[in-house]
């Protein structure tokens, strides 16, 4: 297996450097392809150890948590679901919170001994109380198929603009209040039935390698309006 991705990088190798190092002998080459191959693989653990780093640095301080590898992701599912490499023998429930550098990612909604699995907040039956931080407007977030998320908003004319930070709202019954989801990144305030903002997220779901792991037992005593008490419907 070696031998072939060798031989590969030391053709690429080659092409690009053959008419700088008109002396060097085949073998000579395919050493400095080997050592190209080595450094392109120290870079990427580079960047993996500075993602782990993050990932703990965020952690510091929250509590009894859990940093786990997104091991399982699946290309039909992309936005729906991830497996993780830590679970039950963990300390890992269902219900628990799941968050990334940046802010939400999802939740957990399976555990075996070792892995766990994590419906992320793009999800489209995911759904979540949220406010914007700036104004306390109030409203829903909604996961998309095209891996967006968008908030509805319970008002029909919010104090709302783009950029507006977007966290958990303390009537959401699955998520902690004030958790980061993300940034108003457009609007559409004449929406039927209600006005509607599309959020950029504060997590990078999109090449998500590494998630903290949060205990937390959803909420039965929320103190609010039926209508506000919209992720309910989330829970299996």
């Amino acid at each position: 297996m070696r031998q072939s991705q060798g031989a590969v990088i030391y053709e690429i190798y080659q092409v690009l450097t053959a008419p700088l190092q008109p002396g060097l002998t085949q073998a000579e080459r395919l050493e400095n392809a080997y050592i190209l191959e080595l450094q392109q693989r120290v870079i990427e653990l580079e960047n993996q150890n500075q993602s782990l780093r993050e990932n703990i640095d965020y952690a510091d301080g929250q509590g009894k948590v859990a940093v786990a590898a997104v091991i399982g992701r699946s290309a039909d599912n992309w936005w729906q679901q991830i497996t993780v490499n830590k679970g039950s023998s963990h300390g890992i429930t269902e219900g628990d919170m799941a968050t990334g550098p940046g802010g939400l990612v999802g939740r957990v909604i399976s555990a075996s001994p070792n892995t766990s699995q994590i419906l992320l907040i793009t999800d489209p039956t995911s759904q979540m109380g949220v406010k914007v931080s700036r104004s306390r407007s109030l409203g829903v977030v909604r996961g998309n198929v095209d891996g967006r998320v968008v908030m509805q908003f319970f008002e029909t004319t919010p104090d709302v603009k783009p950029g507006d930070v977007i966290v958990t709202s303390s009537y959401s019954r699955l998520f902690p209040q004030g958790i980061p989801v993300g940034r108003i990144e457009s609007m559409d305030l004449k929406k039927s039935p209600a006005p509607e903002a599309v959020i950029q997220l504060s997590a990078p779901l999109s090449i998500l390698e590494w998630v903290t792991i949060h205990p937390f037992e959803a909420k039965t005593d929320v103190n609010a309006p039926p209508a506000e008490i919209i992720d309910s419907e989330s829970l299996p």
